[in-house]
């Protein structure tokens, strides 16, 4: 028996990363929402590592950020570690990681949800959607609530059917320790939408007391802190140590002597997991030539002693876990607190959905994060918001909010997922992204603030702190070019003890930066007239100067890229009745039903060729479109 639970604009089951960013998006925006979890203590929940970020994922936060996103503001607030990874290369690939208070990043980020206007926060476990007519009008709880709503977001992450491996053991449970859903899927397969199974893993936790940290070296954050917001300049807080260390041969022999009893390799576990986050039996297994790797003992909070064994995640049996950590130095006598495991859930395939992360068989129904296939707090986050956005316009009859490829890691991530698909957990990289000397981290606000902003999310005061941030680049910018610096003694002296040749005849301080010896800093000495301006904008008028020819080299591909993606693809187009296409080329194009030609043409299975009778095939009925029109 059901009653009525309440009317909502926007409806979002599950409180994790992407759950909580896509119910805060619609809020924000001034839309009733409600978000629904099966147990509030699981909120923004840290079931693997307590970090957010690293190398690609630190541009998706940072994006989240800057388009008003909750996750950047949380982690500046229950950070214990942060660092910039990659500092010697370009900073294209630069990617802020930090360490979190396990405990205290769920506690703000709940806090967070309570205080939202315009936001409902229920305990409750949905076991079936309403559908009318192809379109979702709400949900029902086991106790028997019916909430309707315009749209409704699924981001139920790895709960869904979720079961536990440890060795030969296996058993239904959610992450660390939570139930899981299982009375969704049956209902979601009778609306056809069909799933297969993913699985992740995370490590051991161990007793801080039970380790030797003098066997390691230790691992300190950055001497100046970094914020993931962009509405924070500066942050001062004392940093707690990570630690390294390394696996050995007496560590492999165990793991080899064991694998037997490993689900992965047993053939009990037949699901796809993360490849670029393996278990240690895969490292061992795939990399038998290395006699060590390297593993990292983290704080999992100020208020705990659990400490994460990141580079271990493993299945073998709890004794096993017990026997090849002893062999690790600085473990030897470890006590482990939580066992290692795997965890194997539902998901959906990705290509099913519109890139605003609509369902394209049923209207108003949006899903995010893991059950889309992706891995990862951040690329849950990021999905998240996007479909929180595009939720809250769609129950306006608004038209939807995307981002492409060459204006956000987000869009890359997105783009990839339902245009592609993906045969395992998907994880964001700086690699995949083709654009990215435009697309850093440390240019997020500038690129999206805007967006977000036009849209109703991005605060007045971001977006004021963008236009402000803006001006101060270009009007140093500018300043650069026009002050001239002439050849004497003194300044060619200072040149040369900064490691660059001396100059021969004026020479502006612009021209002066583009040297790859000469940092903007460095030159105060000869620029007495420098204004106080924020590290952020020093960093961004610096890399503007430096990477001016690389960017604008880039900034035309993306103009060529832009072209193919302006060429829109009718909705009711039958690839069946364009000749010249090859049969797989129809078949995945009628699949995936691409809304541009530059989507169609990162589909797997359509050529070139494929693209190119494409092109003269909407060519030819625009042609025949407006000779119609002309007629009439």
């Amino acid at each position: 028996m059901t009653y009525h639970g309440g009317e909502y604009d926007v409806i979002v089951v599950g409180a994790g990363h992407s759950g909580c960013e896509a119910a805060l998006a619609p809020a924000r925006m001034g839309l009733k929402t409600l978000i629904l979890t099966m147990s509030l203590d699981s909120i923004a929940l840290m079931p693997c590592n307590p970090s957010i970020g690293g190398t690609g994922k630190g541009h998706l936060v940072r994006e989240v950020d800057a388009l008003g996103g909750e996750m950047g503001i949380n982690i500046d607030k229950t950070f214990i570690q942060t660092k910039m990874l990659n500092t010697s290369k370009g900073p294209a690939v630069h990617s802020l990681r930090a360490q979190a208070d396990k405990r205290l990043y769920h506690v703000e980020m709940k806090n967070v949800l309570e205080g939202q206007e315009n936001l409902d926060l229920k305990q409750g476990e949905v076991i079936d959607l309403i559908v009318d007519n192809g379109k979702v009008k709400g949900v029902i709880t086991r106790t028997g609530a019916r909430y309707n709503a315009k749209t409704v977001i699924l981001s139920t992450g790895t709960y869904l059917r979720g079961r536990i491996f440890i060795g030969e053991v296996n058993y239904s449970g959610g992450p660390n320790g939570l139930s899981p859903s299982v009375n969704l899927t049956g209902p979601l397969e009778n609306l056809n939408i069909e799933f297969r199974r993913f699985k992740t893993g995370t490590p051991a936790r161990i007793h801080k007391d039970s380790i030797n940290l003098e066997k390691m070296s230790p691992q300190p954050g950055d001497d100046t802190i970094v914020p993931f917001s962009f509405m924070n300049s500066e942050i001062e807080k004392e940093q707690e140590l990570c630690y390294l260390t390394y696996t050995n041969t007496d560590t492999h022999k165990i793991i080899m002597a064991n694998l037997d009893k490993s689900p992965m390799y047993t053939g009990k576990m037949e699901s796809k997991g993360p490849r670029y986050c393996p278990s240690i039996e895969d490292k061992v297994v795939r990399f038998a030539d290395k006699n060590q790797h390297q593993i990292f003992i983290e704080p999992e909070g100020l208020d705990t002693k659990e400490m994460y064994v990141q580079g271990m995640s493993t299945t073998l049996p709890a004794q096993v876990q017990i026997e090849m950590l002893k062999t690790v130095p600085g473990l030897e006598n470890v006590e482990i607190m939580r066992e290692a495991y795997a965890i194997e859930y539902d998901c959906i395939d990705p290509t099913k959905l519109k890139r605003s992360l609509e369902y394209k068989d049923i209207d108003s129904l949006f899903f995010a994060g893991q059950i889309n296939g992706s891995s990862g707090y951040e690329e849950a986050a990021s999905q998240g918001l996007i479909a929180g956005i595009n939720a809250a316009l769609k129950a306006q009859n608004k038209e939807p909010f995307i981002l492409d490829r060459s204006e956000a890691y987000i869009g890359v991530l997105i783009d990839d997922l339902v245009t592609k698909g993906t045969d395992e957990p998907y994880r964001m990289m700086t690699a995949r992204a083709e654009y990215r000397l435009t697309l850093r981290q440390d240019n997020a606000d500038l690129r999206l603030t805007e967006k977000s902003y036009n849209v109703g999310l991005a605060s007045d005061e971001r977006h004021q702190k963008v236009l402000e941030k803006k001006n101060k680049m270009n009007e140093e910018l500018e300043r650069l070019k026009k002050v001239q610096i002439t050849p004497t003694e003194d300044t060619n002296k200072f040149l040369e003890s900064i490691g660059s040749v001396p100059i021969k005849m004026p020479t502006s301080l612009y021209d002066l930066i583009k040297r790859p010896e000469i940092k903007y800093e460095e030159i105060a000495e000869i620029d007495p007239e420098r204004p106080e301006l924020l590290r952020e904008i020093r960093m961004q008028v610096e890399i503007q100067i430096k990477y001016e020819g690389y960017i604008k080299k880039q900034m035309k591909q993306i103009e060529q890229f832009k072209k193919l993606e302006s060429k829109k693809i009718p909705a009711d187009i039958s690839y069946e009745n364009i000749r010249g296409l090859r049969l797989e080329a129809r078949q995945k194009l009628e699949e995936i039903r691409p809304d541009s030609v530059g989507q169609a043409s990162r589909i797997s299975g359509v050529s070139p060729a494929d693209i190119n009778v494409l092109l003269v095939y909407l060519e030819q009925q625009r042609r025949l479109k407006s000779r119609r029109n002309s007629d009439e």
